[in-house]
């Protein structure tokens, strides 16, 4: 999405079964699914200013990040973490995927990680959802979370912070997308999402452009609506949208696919595969 010709080596991924993290409750949840889709060259995402590769530049100098597998390209494995068995997800696949892990590993593991517990919530229950839904795609909850480090920080890099209802306040909107060191894409949605009526802009902790929430924001908050800045419908529309692009995330072409398609650029690549690794060792 930023538009940069070098391709660097690329992290990719490695499956690790370890890691599991509990359930509430004991009902099944529907099948949200979405089309397969088709990406551009452009990708589907957007970025804030200063978020990517270079942001996460002190994450890669203090992280010891393994090595176990890489593609031509030198991309490296991310640890790949599975969150949980798929007995049921109970009541919160209605109300909402905030509620599907235990708040015992919430408290536990964003206290090792650094995550906000409402934005780790996010992630780790849209894992689940996606485990129950679509277990073929083998997403991890720390690939989610190291999307959500280098997109916005977990929704605070502007200064704000994800609410308890999981809305980011104040909103999170990305630079203008106007071909200046990023894509250049024109406005898409009269800036009913981003403010700008002249080219679109990403929006909410993780990052869409307004076009691409259009045709595939889904309602991962039980509220009935989508919006790109509640934490919850982000993560639950990344984790669908990851999975149609990568198909089996267990596997490195696929992580590395998936991670593509979300945003096109081998620094991109490598700085979520530095912060997923370190989540996945910290969880």
């Amino acid at each position: 999405m930023r538009g940069r010709g070098r391709r660097r080596g690329r992290r990719s991924v490695r499956t690790h079964r370890g890691g599991r993290l509990a359930l509430v409750g004991a009902a099944g949840v529907g099948v949200l699914g979405l089309a397969v889709l088709v990406v551009s060259v452009l990708g589907a995402f957007g970025v804030l200013s200063g978020i990517g590769a270079e942001a996460a530049g002190g994450a890669s100098r203090s992280a010891d990040v393994p090595a176990p597998s890489a593609d031509a390209d030198g991309r490296m494995a991310v640890d790949q973490k599975e969150p949980g068995a798929t007995a049921g997800l109970g009541a919160g696949g209605a109300e909402g995927i905030a509620g599907l892990a235990e708040q015992a590993w919430v408290a536990r593991v964003g206290g090792r990680t650094g995550i906000p517990e409402r934005a780790l919530r996010a992630y780790a229950g849209a894992a689940l959802r996606l485990q129950a839904e679509r277990p073929a795609c083998g997403l991890g909850w720390n690939t989610l979370a190291g999307i959500g480090y280098v997109e916005s920080r977990h929704g605070t890099l502007t200064g704000g912070a994800i609410d308890a209802d999981g809305v980011a306040r104040p909103a999170i909107v990305g630079v203008a997308l106007d071909g200046d060191g990023v894509a250049d894409i024109a406005d898409t949605d009269g800036g009913a999402l981003d403010g700008d009526t002249e080219h679109d802009r990403a929006v909410g902790p993780m990052q869409f452009i307004p076009a691409t929430w259009r045709t595939h924001g889904v309602d991962g908050s039980g509220d009935g609506a989508a919006d790109p800045q509640n934490v919850d419908d982000a993560a639950l529309t990344a984790a669908e949208y990851l999975c149609d692009v990568g198909g089996d995330l267990s596997d490195a072409a696929g992580w590395i696919r998936a991670i593509d398609g979300y945003n096109r650029g081998v620094d991109y690549n490598n700085a979520v595969a530095i912060a997923a690794n370190r989540y996945a060792r910290a969880g």
